[in-house]
């Protein structure tokens, strides 16, 4: 049984803690390796060689800079297909599914490229007489990262690019369930010339997490993950006096006009509830839709299309057709999202399309949840109010616009949400008053770009900056401002002492 060790000072690193962590194909339920649950004390020896790190590679330029980051930008796109067998693989998402995530990984580290450009700072000559200020973006030091499972690669590449090109440090603590993909990445790194030690990866549950928490040596603390634990990370990091963006849960509507093409909203919201068996924070989980006619007409275009969905492991032979969705993470997660749909049954909601006990053949041990349609859902039931973070679609019906936006901005949540209509006023209107933090008009998983910044509104984000984009720039620099002035002449003249608050 292989056993994943860390990547400590630019080597894999031995750990000597004694735990490990089982990892698991969901596709057929077997273990097919073990990661090491790193110590407190080698945790903190991974802050500790990236600390070191620091006072080097935050004074290299950032053109060289730049100049690392386009290696791994190369680096990466000729190891796409391994990197995306091995999300595949641990993950149990489809392959395709898989190169796309790298994809919008890779356009983070596109973005980090141009950091010349991005950290340059602001001048302004002349502020007053012979005074100018101008400005410094400084990185800050060594910068922790906290993964979860369902994007391997891309939420770390959402962090560390960034941080590695405005001059600071990096150690990632991915997900035990799938750390493969983080090893691999630091591996890349270090092809691409970055120096030892300015990017690590610890391996670990809690207990490594709150050592990163905690260590006076780490600045700034970035997570992706459920609301409950990005509280505890964002309310833990800054009481030590770290800077910190977490990423919490969401519960992400979309709402179907009348005069919705239906066609395309109904493939829009399958490949949005479905993809990655619905685990993705962007995942589409509630289609409210205005007016029982217009209802009627979804969930039958759903259910049509649901019974046309394959089903299977994520990676098949060059002779099978690619699945259109894979298992989820675990059993116990399995479990879970079951537990949901029979809570949601129990309280009222219609059991369209059932995905509690699913199996695929050849495949009996495998986590599958199949796809799931609930309708007459209601804002009151468990599965409405919470993430379920499974391939569970619920259909919520109003009666008209007013109602369908009161319902967003009332749910807890604030992380994104989608209009389906071809009324231009109606979409203006909805992006104007919807209370989330990304919005699609026809546009079912509104992920922004990487030149864009991703984060929500509520109890979906924790911490004033969102990742990536300028936002992420930001977030991991600090700025200072200079405001200078120099004696025109050999000697500066005499000026006698001013005790007034100074202006220009």
């Amino acid at each position: 049984m292989q056993t994943l060790q860390n990547f400590i000072g630019g080597q894999l690193s031995e750990s000597h803690s004694g735990r490990t962590s089982a990892i698991y194909n969901p596709a057929t339920g077997e273990q097919i390796r073990e990661v090491v649950l790193s110590s407190p004390a080698e945790t903190a020896e991974a802050v500790s060689i990236a600390d070191k790190a620091f006072s080097s590679w935050s004074k290299t330029s950032p053109l060289k800079r730049a100049r690392v980051m386009f290696k791994f930008k190369a680096l990466l796109e000729n190891n796409i297909d391994k990197l995306a067998r091995m999300i595949s693989e641990e993950h149990g998402k489809v392959y395709s599914d898989a190169v796309g995530e790298v994809t919008r990984g890779l356009e983070v580290v596109e973005f980090a490229c141009g950091i010349p450009h991005l950290q340059k700072g602001e001048h302004s000559a002349n502020v007053g007489s012979g005074v100018d200020s101008h400005s410094l973006m400084q990185p800050l030091g060594v910068c922790v990262g906290i993964t979860p499972f369902n994007f391997p690669a891309m939420v770390p590449m959402w962090m560390f690019p960034i941080a590695l090109a405005t001059g600071n440090t990096f150690v990632l603590k991915p997900s035990e369930k799938d750390p493969s993909a983080s090893l691999f990445l630091a591996e890349l790194l270090k092809e691409a010339e970055l120096p030892d030690g300015v990017f690590n990866v610890i391996n670990g549950d809690k207990e490594a997490v709150d050592t990163l928490l905690t260590d006076p040596r780490v600045q700034a603390v970035s997570f992706v993950g459920s609301t409950p634990i990005a509280e505890y990370i964002y309310q833990t990091a800054s009481a030590h006096g770290k800077r910190c963006q977490a990423l919490g849960g969401a519960k992400n509507h979309c709402v179907l006009m009348p005069d919705a093409d239906i066609d395309m909203a109904a493939s829009a919201i399958m490949g949005a509830a479905y993809g990655a068996a619905g685990e993705r924070c962007m995942a589409l989980s509630v289609a409210v839709v205005v007016g029982d006619e217009t209802g009627d007409k979804l969930v039958e275009k759903l259910k049509q299309q649901i019974s046309q969905m394959r089903v299977g492991p994520g990676i098949c032979d060059k002779e099978t057709q690619e699945n259109d969705m894979g298992p989820v993470i675990s059993s116990v997660h399995q479990d879970k999202i079951c537990q949901y749909i029979s809570s949601g049954e129990s309280e009222g909601a219609i059991v369209l399309v059932d995905g509690r006990d699913f199996k695929v053949q050849g495949y009996e041990q495998g986590y599958f949840v199949g796809p799931t349609l609930l309708d007459q859902v209601s804002p009151t039931m468990k599965v409405y109010q919470e993430e379920i973070f499974g391939p569970v679609l619920c259909v919520v019906r109003v009666t008209d616009y007013q109602e369908a936006i009161q319902l967003i901005n009332d749910h807890e949540y604030g992380n994104g949400s989608a209009i389906f209509t071809r009324d231009g006023d109606t979409a203006r209107q909805f992006g104007e008053e919807v209370q989330t933090g990304m919005v699609g008009v026809n546009v079912p998983i509104p992920v922004p770009m990487a030149f864009h910044s991703f984060g929500g509104w509520k109890r979906s984000i924790f911490g004033p900056l969102n990742m990536h984009g300028n936002d992420g720039v930001r977030f991991y620099t600090r700025m200072k401002t200079i405001t200078s002035r120099w004696p025109t002449g050999v000697r500066m003249e005499h000026h006698d002492s001013s005790f007034v608050m100074p202006t220009m």
